[in-house]
C-alpha cells in the first residue's frame, strides 16, 4: 500500500548540502523528509575529503622520515603497510560516519527514507512505496566521477575516487588521467608513499588556477618525481599481464605509458538522469541543474545545490544549505556569491583562493594592486624549510580586500583569514591593527599587507611633516 507524506521540506540526497538542510530546518521545528539510496554522509564522507585527506596525511609523514636527514636526523626510509594504511582510513570514516547517521537524523526529527526519488510530477516524489508531497524540494544528489570517452577504458579495470581507498595494495606504477585537484593530490600523496606516478591531462594541469601559483604546486610535485604530461591526448587504454597500457601522442608525437594500475580524475558529473526531472519541469543538462542566482531551478517549488548545480566543494555545498534555509524558513530573499567561496587543493605544496583572481583583476577592477610576498620572506618557513611559496593579494583603489591566492605549505590554513576579508569587504586598514604571533606562517598575509603601504614612506608630503615634527623633541 503506497503511504503519502506531506512535509514542509523533502530534501534529495544525504550529503552534506542534503544534511545541512535537513538538520536546520529540523531544528526549527519543520517537518522535514530526506530520501537517500545510498551511504549516509554521501561523496564526502566515504570517498572523496575524508579518506583523501587521511590518505595525505599518512603520505605526510612518509615524506617527514625521507627528508630527515636534512634536518640532522637519521632515519631508516619508511615502509609502507598498506593494509594498516586501508584501515586507518576506513576508521576515520567510520570514527565519523554517527554524526551523519540515519539514527542521529531520526532523533533529531528528520523522516530519513532509505530509497531512490523519482519526481512524477511538479510537486510529488516517489520513493518506494511511499509519495512525498511536499511545499519545497531541495535537490542535493550530488556527483560521480566522470568517465572519459576513451576507447578501451569501459574494458580496462581502473580506478576512480569511489575505489581507491580500500586497496589492499599499494600499486607500483599508478597512471592518472586528469591533471586537476582529484588527481594532483593523489598523485602527490601516491609518489610521497613510493608508488611511480604518471599523471596524463589532455589541456594543462591546473587549467583555471593563477599560473604563477599552479606552476610552483606542479613544479613541487615534479621535484618529488610525479611525471606530468600536459596537453596529451590518450588515444586508447587496453590491459596487459602486468597492468595497463595507455596509447597517447603530444606535440612531440605518438607514444606508450604502461603502469600497474589506472586511476581516472577527470572531473565530475551530476547525479540526477533517475531523478525524472523532466516530469517536475526542472530544466538541466548532462552538466548541472540549472538555477538561478537563488538556487532555486525551474520549479519554483524545487532548489538544487551543492555538486547538483554546480558546486564542487563540501563547504560550497553547506554555504548552499544555508542560503535556501534561509529562503524556505524565513521567507527571506538570498542570493549565492561565489566569489566569496575560498577553494582550496591540497596538493604539497597546497593552493588556494578567495575572490578575484589576478587576471580577473585586470578585467573587472582597473586599478587594482597586486601586492605579492614568498614565503622565503617568512621565518617559520625557513626554519621549517618549507620551500617555495607565494602569496598574492588583489587590492581594489580603497584598500579594500577583492581576492588573494597563495601557494605553498599551510595555504588552506591561511587563506581563512582573507576569505573573511573578502566576504566581509574589508580594506587593508584593518590589517594594520591586527596583531600575527611570530613565528607563524601567518605573518606572511600580514606581510603583503603592509607592504600596500611602504610608498607612503616616499611620499614628500608626509616627510615634510616629520621634519617639522622633529623640531618639537
Amino acid at each position: 500500500m503506497v503511504k503519502q507524506l506531506t512535509p514542509d521540506i523533502c530534501v534529495i540526497g544525504g550529503g552534506a548540502a542534503g544534511l545541512t538542510v535537513a538538520a536546520g530546518a529540523a531544528a526549527f521545528g519543520v517537518p522535514v523528509v530526506l530520501v537517500e539510496k545510498g551511504p549516509m554522509g554521501g561523496d564526502c564522507l566515504n570517498h572523496g575529503c575524508v579518506p583523501s585527506k587521511a590518505l595525505i596525511a599518512a603520505s605526510r609523514h612518509a615524506h617527514s622520515i625521507r627528508v630527515a636527514a636534512e634536518f640532522g636526523i637519521a632515519a631508516a626510509g619508511p615502509v609502507i603497510d598498506q593494509e594498516r594504511l586501508t584501515a586507518r582510513i576506513q576508521s576515520v570514516i567510520v570514527g565519523i560516519a554517527p554524526h551523519d547517521s540515519v539514527e542521529r537524523f531520526t532523533s533529531l526529527g528528520v523522516e530519513v527514507i532509505k530509497d531512490e526519488a523519482c519526481f512524477v510530477d511538479n510537486r510529488t516524489i516517489a520513493a518506494g512505496d511511499r509519495l512525498i508531497r511536499a511545499r519545497r524540494f531541495v535537490i542535493a544528489t550530488g556527483s560521480s566521477p566522470a568517465i572519459p570517452p576513451i576507447p578501451g577504458l569501459a574494458e580496462t579495470p581502473f580506478l576512480t575516487n569511489e575505489t581507491l581507498f580500500s586497496l589492499k595494495r599499494l600499486p607500483r606504477h599508478l597512471v592518472v588521467i586528469g591533471g586537476g585537484p582529484v588527481g594532483l593530490e593523489m598523485a602527490g600523496a601516491h609518489r610521497r608513499l613510493g608508488v611511480e606516478v604518471t599523471v596524463v591531462d589532455k589541456t594543462e594541469a591546473l587549467s583555471g588556477q593563477d599560473p604563477e601559483l599552479a606552476a610552483i604546486v606542479l613544479d613541487g610535485l615534479r621535484a618529488e618525481g610525479v611525471h606530468l604530461h600536459e596537453r596529451t591526448a590518450i588515444h586508447a587504454v587496453e590491459r596487459t599481464e602486468r597492468g595497463i597500457r595507455l596509447r597517447c601522442e603530444n606535440g612531440n608525437g605518438p607514444f606508450g605509458i604502461e603502469g600497474s594500475d589506472l586511476l581516472v580524475a577527470a572531473g565530475r558529473a551530476p547525479v540526477h538522469a533517475s531523478l525524472g526531472l523532466d516530469a517536475a519541469g526542472i530544466r538541466h543538462d548532462p552538466k548541472r541543474i540549472e538555477v538561478g542566482p537563488n538556487l532555486r531551478t525551474s520549479n519554483r517549488r524545487v532548489y538544487a545545490i551543492g555538486d547538483a548545480a554546480g558546486g564542487l566543494f563540501t563547504h560550497q555545498a553547506s554555504y548552499h544549505a544555508r542560503l535556501v534555509l534561509q529562503q524556505i524558513l524565513f521567507r527571506l530573499p538570498a542570493r549565492e556569491k561565489p566569489f566569496i567561496v575560498p577553494r582550496v587543493i591540497f596538493t604539497e605544496p597546497e593552493l588556494a583562493h578567495v575572490g578575484l583572481t589576478e587576471e580577473r583583476a585586470r578585467e573587472a577592477a582597473p586599478g587594482a594592486t597586486i601586492l605579492r610576498l614568498d614565503y622565503s620572506a617568512n621565518d617559520r618557513s625557513r626554519t621549517d624549510g618549507l620551500g617555495r611559496g607565494l602569496i598574492k593579494v588583489v587590492v581594489g583603489r580603497r584598500g579594500r580586500v577583492l581576492g588573494a591566492a597563495i601557494a605553498g605549505s599551510g595555504a588552506g590554513e591561511m587563506i581563512n583569514l582573507w576569505a573573511f576579508a573578502v566576504a566581509n569587504r574589508l580594506t587593508l586598514k584593518h590589517f594594520q591593527t591586527y596583531v600575527a604571533p611570530y613565528p607563524t606562517l601567518s605573518e606572511i598575509g600580514k606581510q603583503a599587507a603592509i607592504s600596500y603601504y611602504s610608498p607612503m614612506a616616499r611620499n614628500r608630503l608626509l616627510r615634510t611633516v616629520l621634519r617639522f615634527l622633529r623640531h618639537f623633541g
